[in-house]
């Protein structure tokens, strides 16, 4: 008798497998991060991500027309969620979960799969990706960044006037400086660096 192990090891590669619904739509996106990783925006096909999502580009083209539509529900399907401050009872260490956990963000497969097509795509297109990393990065992130300053401010480590648009954009600024201009992947000394010699004084009340 064939088990199933023995038959997976036996079929060729690039033949399709009997999936349907959810499940096959979810092999698709993640073969197009996949995709996006290795060759990027301008080596991505539908045909390639069919291939690895071991289906046939009917399959894909049904569901998607084009390779932007694709993109777009695999970077939005796949971003992960930066949606608590942590709470951590003083403003330093909880600004530094929260840089680290962005910088995961940034380095995930959909982190870095969203920064290929930025670097990449023609102008139409990025300005529809740009709206992507607005609705799923930038602003969830300023939006935890400020809970925390709020709270810091509450507790009376950091004056009140601090809590603003330029001093919000300080971390994700520095961070994305860093990262693009410096190829810096952002350990976590630099994390605390970052935190300790810029951000702790900047908001000093």
């Amino acid at each position: 008798m064939v088990t199933s192990r023995s038959t997976a090891a036996a079929r060729p590669e690039g033949v399709a497998l009997r999936r349907r619904g959810p499940v096959l739509e979810r092999a698709i996106l993640e073969a197009t991060l996949e995709q996006l990783g290795s060759v990027g925006w301008n080596g991505l096909t539908m045909e390639g991500v069919a291939v690895g999502a071991q289906t046939g580009k009917a399959a894909v083209y049904r569901r998607w027309p084009s390779k932007e539509d694709l993109v777009a529900d695999a970077l939005q399907a796949g971003l992960p969620a930066l949606d608590e401050a942590p709470d951590l009872g003083g403003v330093r260490e909880e600004l530094y979960e929260l840089c680290r956990h962005v910088r995961d963000v940034m380095y995930s497969k959909p982190g870095v799969a969203l920064r290929a097509v930025l670097h990449e795509c023609d102008a139409e297109a990025a300005e529809r990706f740009h709206g992507l990393i607005v609705t799923g990065v930038v602003e969830p992130s300023a939006r935890l960044f400020r809970h925390v300053l709020r709270r810091g401010i509450a507790r009376g480590e950091v004056r009140a006037d601090a809590n603003n648009d330029l001093v919000v954009d300080v971390v994700p600024a520095m961070m994305m400086y860093r990262s693009k201009v410096c190829a810096s992947e952002w350990p976590d000394r630099e994390i605390a660096d970052l935190i300790d010699r810029i951000m702790v004084p900047l908001l000093r009340a």
